[in-house]
């Protein structure tokens, strides 16, 4: 028998600590989907109860016929190819358009979202009133005959870039390696990656109550940005950014072309906790995305220092589009 050494001792027990995190991360996510589920049925006892108080009358079939043919044009000829429940950060509610209004818009289909612009994974995980949204969304389209064909959930830029950024640096002046790894292990693949199994517990838990069995639920990694100091229309005054250049400018770090191969290992990271989670066993219904390679960190493709341009927005799309046909 092969003797234990200190480090296989060490690395069965980092791997027996993960998988007690990761079955308590599930369990945590399944109680805010029962209190989620609790409140709706909560909500909708008190609808039935405020309807059979109404007088009976029929619904009417369809829009009022005396509108004007322009806008009657709007309803019922609009096809679409399928529901989606967006749960998620900027890159699914960002102003202009969105993956989400593309996927609406040039890929036809009927989106309805919950996500919020500057959301952390956090704020998603451990708020139960995401997932008293997520449920009441869920019940309204059921309620409308209208299964969903997937969850999409897009966070995790918030919680490592902006104020927060800066910790994760070792000071250039420093002898340390750049990146601080044992603050790069607890946020990424310790924090994010607890916040990403319960999230996804808690969404599969509300799916499961009401269809009997999870939705396909789609999560995505972003592609490597360019830490060159634009923030939205430019980051002037009130505007949001820079997220990533001025938490380089703290630490000494004064070379683009270093900060960007930072910045894409820190990505890389973040990727490999996603792929990682999704093939937890208890997530077979879970698909990752990775989108690395999609922008080629060209100028063009993007807007600021953490958001794609429309065009970048565009070819992002249509790998989530892509993606989407495939869980059919």
């Amino acid at each position: 028998m092969p003797k234990k050494t200190k480090s296989t001792t060490k690395a069965k027990r980092v791997k027996t600590t993960t998988d007690i995190n990761v079955r308590a991360a599930i369990a945590s996510g399944k109680s805010a989907a029962e209190r989620a589920v609790a409140v709706s049925q909560k909500q909708q006892r008190k609808r039935t109860a405020a309807e059979s108080k109404l007088p009976t009358r029929r619904r009417a079939p369809g829009p009022p016929r005396r509108l004007p043919s322009i806008t009657r044009a709007f309803f019922g000829t609009r096809k679409y190819v399928g529901v989606l429940l967006a749960e998620g950060d900027s890159w699914f509610d960002y102003p202009g358009k969105d993956i989400l209004s593309r996927l609406e818009n040039e890929h036809l289909y009927d989106v309805k979202s919950v996500a919020h612009m500057g959301d952390c994974v956090e704020d998603m995980a451990y708020s139960d009133g995401q997932y008293e949204e997520f449920a009441a969304r869920l019940v309204k389209l059921l309620g409308e005959g209208k299964v969903p064909r997937a969850i999409l959930l897009s966070g995790g830029g918030n919680d490592i870039a902006g104020d927060e950024f800066a910790i994760l640096l070792n000071h250039a002046a420093s002898s340390l390696p750049p990146l601080n790894e044992s603050i790069v292990n607890g946020v990424i693949d310790i924090r994010l990656r607890e916040a990403y199994v319960k999230i996804l517990s808690g969404l599969t838990g509300v799916a499961k109550t009401y269809l009997g069995k999870p939705l396909p639920i789609v999560i995505h990694g972003y592609d490597h940005p360019l830490p060159d100091g634009r923030g939205f229309l430019g980051g002037w005054w009130a505007l949001p950014g820079p997220w990533l250049k001025p938490g380089f400018e703290r630490k000494g770090y004064k070379d683009f072309p270093t900060n960007t191969k930072l910045v894409a290992d820190l990505i890389d990271r973040f990727n490999t906790m996603l792929a990682s989670v999704s093939a937890i066993p208890a997530f077979s219904h879970v698909h990752y995305l990775d989108l690395r390679g999609t922008l080629k960190q060209d100028k063009k493709l993007w807007a600021n220092e953490l958001h794609p341009s429309d065009t970048g927005f565009d070819m992002v799309s249509q790998k989530f589009a892509d993606l989407i046909k495939k869980l059919a």
